[in-house]
């Protein structure tokens, strides 16, 4: 068996494709990892190439085969209907493995046999073909495929608040490298955010403390610190020097050394992934900044 195998990765398109010549999946958000299994005994790659098999040894032990394979997946904690990475990275914290499932979703060596020059499609099916033979179960999972309209299961993936979609030609090989066979479409939600507070800058802002009217009570929502040029970030540190506070507004303190308060009467117009586990603003940028 080859030793670790740099991983194939996506290039990111604002819209799926159609056409019988794709496959689409659900983008998992999870850890990418690469398991090597050879009569019994396994390792887990990172993206990296580090070995998390001790991390990932219940998985493993899962994918009980008489032979050899290298399978391609995503490591994940379902939370709430969907994959949750901050709940992900809570499990392995407390080195707990009861929650992990792995999503397998391509094959790249089976029994001896280098099949990375396969067409997608086949991979597929001897994969699937594998799960079958050995009547595979959780914690392991094939991650099943739609063919044609990838636009249509993307607006479905949005709506469930999934991070996204893959797309895959079928006929392609396994390259590692970012390339035009395996595309990728993130979803994003909007909001507006009344800003609660900054991180100075020598011209600006560097970051953004935000808040969120939940009834009576201002909620933290985190921070955002991307999304404006040096132009922008200077009209939006004399707007809010205007309304500078002596402490915070919101209703439960908060310990922020670099913060300087100020009146919630600016809001920030913003697109985020979703929300971590603890409520707040994942994969944040900043659009636009309005007065209430």
């Amino acid at each position: 068996m080859p030793g670790f195998i740099k991983p194939q990765l996506a290039t990111l398109r604002s819209k799926a494709p159609s056409g019988p010549d794709w496959i689409h999946e659900i983008k998992y958000d999870g850890y990418r990892i690469q398991l090597h299994l050879d009569h019994g005994t396994a390792k887990a790659f990172t993206r990296n190439g580090l070995n998390w098999v001790k991390r990932f040894s219940t998985i493993a032990g899962a994918f009980d085969i008489s032979g050899q394979a290298i399978i391609d997946g995503e490591v994940v904690v379902v939370h709430e209907g969907r994959t949750n990475f901050s709940e992900l990275q809570a499990e392995l914290a407390r080195g707990n493995q009861d929650r992990l499932l792995y999503y397998a979703f391509d094959l790249l060596w089976l029994d001896g046999q280098d099949i990375r020059k396969a067409p997608q499609l086949e991979r597929k099916a001897m994969l699937q073909g594998l799960f079958d033979a050995y009547q595979l179960e959780p914690p392991v999972v094939f991650s099943e495929h739609v063919t044609g309209d990838g636009q249509q299961l993307f607006e479905h993936a949005a709506k469930l608040h999934y991070e996204g979609i893959i797309s895959k030609r079928t006929d392609a090989p396994y390259r590692s490298e970012r390339g035009e066979a395996w595309l990728k479409v993130k979803t994003t939600h909007k909001g507006s955010f009344p800003v609660v507070g900054f991180i100075k800058d020598p011209t600006g802002v560097a970051a953004l403390y935000l808040g969120k009217q939940d009834g009576n009570q201002l909620v933290y929502m985190g921070k955002v610190g991307t999304g404006w040029n040096r132009t922008t970030s200077a009209k939006i540190r004399k707007a809010l020097d205007s309304v500078i506070s002596p402490k915070s507004k919101l209703s439960k303190p908060l310990r922020k050394p670099k913060a300087t308060w100020v009146e919630p009467v600016f809001t920030a117009e913003i697109e985020y992934r979703d929300l971590t586990s603890e409520g707040l603003l994942r994969a944040s940028s900043f659009k636009g900044i309005s007065k209430k």
